[in-house]
């Protein structure tokens, strides 16, 4: 008998040979209609993999991230064989499992039109209903390449001569289809229940511009078609909400083609931009920070002593002045360090918390270009904390409870994950697995869950990634904390300690909302550009019935202005029902209605662009209530 140590610590013992389904079916048959794969000692392995000694295995489903790894991986072959039975000429490239999907790239002359896609989800569907089952094989290297070539796919050959020599090689056959994969799968085709193809895109072999471009089909699958359907209709909500059809629609921003990747900001952008900049200076002064503001261009030997331009020079502008070098930054913190090295400071001044709304500049391949989420030009809300070695663990939980406030304000869930040292890193593997303990101390103190990212810290330290959760439920990167030991080395930063000497401190980067501009991308899409009334480009718009009671709207107004109230009167001849369209489509946040008897008792006809038809409102009580509503920044 084997022992299996299940990931709740619980053990059952099973009869040697069986496989990790008959673990599943014993431990509970519910479960087994549900798993996908599962991992055996940390690897993820297929149903059908047999146990042959004492294990530790986590049963993986398909709302487990690995999980749904394995699910899309093996629908992408099912693409793959579809594409395969309706145009045999088609070379195969890779298909791996994304976000939200999958993909498979494929060679082929004809160019797939939206007929193709149908035909090929059509011939998948087929596929899923044959219920093939999933077979691994193994070929040593020459074999594997003969095989390949007997198949005529050269991109199958090329990957397969990268491999480093005496790798495994492995296949995976449904039906008389066959392809190289390295696995796992699920065991059947008949277990992806409902599937969809997306798109169709071009894609350079192998991400690189000088390679050929492919075609790539992306498409998604879940377990169940309810799954499916509920996922459609949030992508269509998604398109209700993209925010640069609600840009354009409100006048808050808008890209040229003069300028590409370069946001322009409108008076109505600028009103919302404003608000989060004053709200930003306010909490920091709360919190002990003191601002600066550096320059956008410094010189060339500034980004050599950073580690920039060594680590991130491709991503980098650059310039001449006076005959020599110089880099328009794509960072603020080497401008923080001259802010810091200015002074000489004590350890009794120190934590010394540095914060700047500072533009930098970064070049994006033009295809990544994505409204304000993806720019060539965006404004950190940077800030850098100066600080002892033992004030580590305090700091980083003061900047968890700063950015877990400003998430909770607007209504944002999130999650934490924790960057490890990457493979271009600076310093010591010493220094980074200090930094990376310290990190982990400090949100295990605050008993936040958080996901391990390995290999994906900043190339001068670990970093804590805080991914907020949008009302569909799509996550963004925006809040970072990295700890930093190798900037103040670089740059010969000192304090004088309590002995006297000096001696080097540690610093922290961090960013809450991360760049202004995503930030405003991200809140027009959360609210669908119904945004909390004090960010609201108009926060009132006062709609007369006809011209004879403009001079009642106008005192109106008036008064709403002067209690710092964004307030429109819109009093011209037109329609009313003309004028609360044009309102509502424009997001206004209250849009009220005046007419003859409003004028008599001194009320509005509100509405909310959020709650509806509140009916008439006495105009002293409304002023207050929008008061209110603005100090305390309800969502």
């Amino acid at each position: 008998m084997l022992n299996i140590t299940l990931s709740d610590g619980k053990g059952i013992k099973v009869e040697e040979g069986k496989n990790v389904s008959d673990v599943i079916k014993q431990i509970s048959n519910s479960l087994a209609k549900e798993a996908v794969s599962a991992m055996v000692d940390g690897d993820i392995v297929p149903l059908d993999y047999r146990l042959d000694k004492d294990v530790k295995l986590e049963v993986l489903k398909f709302d487990n991230e690995k999980g749904k790894d394995t699910f899309r991986h093996t629908s992408s072959h099912i693409l793959a064989q579809a594409v395969k039975k309706l145009f045999p000429e088609a070379k195969l490239g890779i298909g791996p499992a994304i976000d939200n999907g999958f993909y498979y790239d494929f060679d082929l002359d004809h160019k797939f039109t939206d007929d193709d896609l149908a035909n090929i989800e059509k011939e998948m569907k087929k596929i899923v209903e044959a219920n093939y089952p999933l077979e691994r094989f193994v070929l040593p290297r020459d074999e594997a390449i003969s095989f390949m070539k007997e198949k005529k796919e050269p991109y199958k050959v090329e990957l397969i001569e990268d491999l480093p020599e005496g790798e495994e090689i492995s296949f995976y056959k449904q039906g008389d289809f066959t392809d190289l994969c390295a696995g796992p799968h699920l065991t059947r085709t008949g277990q992806v229940k409902a599937l969809k193809i997306m798109s169709v895109a071009g894609a350079y072999w192998r991400g690189s511009e000088k390679n050929k471009m492919l075609q790539r089909i992306y498409a998604t699958s879940f377990p169940k078609q309810k799954a499916l359907d509920e996922y459609i209709a949030k992508l269509e909500e998604a398109k209700k909400r993209d925010h640069r059809k609600i840009g354009k629609e409100m006048d808050l921003f808008a890209i040229f083609e003069e300028g590409p990747g370069f946001p322009f900001f409108f008076p109505n952008g600028m009103i919302i931009r404003d608000e989060l900049e004053r709200f930003w200076r306010d909490e920091h002064a709360k919190r002990g920070y003191q601002e600066i503001k550096t320059p956008l261009i410094l010189n060339e030997e500034l980004w050599h002593t950073s580690g920039h331009w060594d680590h991130y020079q491709e991503n980098m502008y650059f310039t001449k002045i006076d005959g020599a070098d110089y880099a328009i930054k794509p960072m603020n913190c080497p401008g923080a360090m001259l802010a810091y090295k200015r002074h000489m400071y004590s350890y009794r001044d120190l934590p010394i918390r540095l914060c700047e709304m500072g533009q930098v500049h970064r070049h994006e391949l033009s295809g990544a270009l994505h409204g304000l989420m993806r720019v060539r030009t965006f404004t950190q809300d940077d800030a850098h904390i100066f600080m002892l070695p033992e004030q580590i663990k305090d700091e980083i939980v003061g900047v968890i409870d700063f950015i877990d406030y400003v998430y909770n304000m607007f209504g944002f869930k999130y999650h934490i994950e924790l960057s490890t040292r990457p493979e271009d890193s600076m310093g010591s593997v010493e220094e980074w697995d200090y930094a990376e303990q310290a990190l982990k101390q400090a949100v295990e103190e605050k008993g936040i869950p958080y996901l391990i990212n390995e290999g994906d810290g900043a190339f001068y330290g670990p970093k804590l990634d805080f991914h907020l959760e949008d009302c569909l439920g799509r996550t963004w990167q925006c809040g970072t904390i990295q700890l930093d030991f190798q900037m103040p080395q670089r740059f010969e930063l000192t304090y004088v300690g309590s002995d006297g000497e000096k001696h080097r401190p540690v610093m922290i980067h961090r960013v809450v909302f991360g760049s202004i501009e995503r930030f405003i991308g991200i809140l027009t899409e959360h609210f669908a550009g119904k945004f909390p009334l004090w960010l609201a480009p108009i926060q009132v718009n006062l709609l007369t019935v006809t011209e004879k009671f403009a001079d009642y709207a106008l005192e109106v107004r008036n008064k709403m202005r002067d209690k710092g109230i964004r307030c429109n009167a819109d009093i011209r001849n037109e329609k009313i029902g003309y004028k609360i369209r044009e309102a509502r489509n424009a997001r206004n946040a209250y849009i009220c209605v005046i007419g003859e008897k409003e004028v008599g008792d001194n009320t509005l006809q509100v509405r909310s662009v959020k709650e509806g038809e509140l009916g008439a409102i006495n105009t002293d009580e409304f002023i207050l209530k929008l008061l209110e509503e603005i100090r305390s920044k309800a969502v």
